[in-house]
């Protein structure tokens, strides 16, 4: 397999359980660049939260957020595409999943991921670990505010509801014009029509005039699960949820363990 592409989940992927991107790691990001290849991070977080980690990973270039809904240049924060769920998607899956679910709240992430417009009370159930955002920051906003404008990702959340509950519940709506993932944080994440990290990398993979055959996938959560079945090669972590290591192609050691690292160092190995 000629590998010219190669994209990354980042949190229980490239990243150890610190955040931190580990030295082996580095190297084999660094060595695999030099050999031409393109590297891409692939992840629910939002670009401001990619950037905390890029010069730790040498990230500077093409960079995919919000589980596929934005691609956005690191260096040149020039935008090549986004996807937003619409208005009254919104607005139908927020009022029927209220009266199912009463308690249930939602966030609106907007404009490149930057305006986060969280509805009252939904800081008080935040840590900074979830969104990589200080809950103080989040606003209180009414439901109306949150419904308002279209967004690149329509969080959902209950105090009470596991993730994998509220994707049931969601799905139990029956209402269409969406699609709906999770990525292991304790809420679900509510997408355009058809969006996910598959249909991100097949957008740029084809900007960039790569094939599908030459894309190499690594991921841990259910939200990587499209990618790692897409790709030309999908590599799930073993640490990975049964979700993704069903997708994937084959399964490497631990983020802790440098998973990701060790198949670089193989690659590059074969290559040689």
């Amino acid at each position: 397999m000629t590998v010219r592409l190669i994209a990354t989940d980042l949190d229980g992927t490239l990243l150890r359980d610190d955040l931190s991107v580990s030295p082996r790691t580095r190297r084999a990001l660094d060595a695999v660049r030099a050999a031409g290849i393109e590297v891409v991070p692939v992840s629910a977080r939002q670009p401001r939260g990619i950037r905390m980690i890029a010069e730790q990973a040498g990230f500077t270039g093409w960079a995919l957020g919000g589980n596929g809904a934005q691609c956005q240049h690191l260096t040149t924060r020039e935008v090549l595409f986004e996807a937003h769920v619409d208005v009254a998607v919104q607005q139908a899956v927020a009022a029927q999943l209220a009266e199912r679910l009463p308690g249930v709240l939602f966030v609106s992430v907007r404009s490149g991921g930057e305006v986060f417009i969280a509805q009252d009370g939904y800081a008080e159930l935040a840590h900074f670990e979830d969104h990589k955002r200080d809950p103080a920051t989040m606003g209180r906003h009414d439901l109306a505010a949150v419904l308002a404008e279209p967004s690149l990702k329509f969080i959902v959340r209950h105090p009470d509801r596991l993730p994998a509950e509220l994707i049931m519940d969601v799905r139990a709506l029956g209402l269409d014009g969406f699609a709906v993932t999770h990525s292991g944080a304790p809420f679900v994440e509510i997408l355009a029509e058809g969006v996910n990290k598959a249909w991100a990398v097949a957008k740029l993979s084809d900007h960039l005039g790569i094939d599908r055959a030459e894309v190499l996938a690594f991921g841990d959560a259910p939200n990587d699960a499209e990618l790692l079945a897409w790709a030309g090669r999908g590599v799930a972590m073993a640490n990975a949820h049964p979700e993704a290591r069903a997708a994937a192609t084959e399964v490497t050691v631990s983020n802790q363990d440098d998973g990701v690292a060790m198949i670089l160092e193989r690659l590059l190995d074969d290559a040689g």
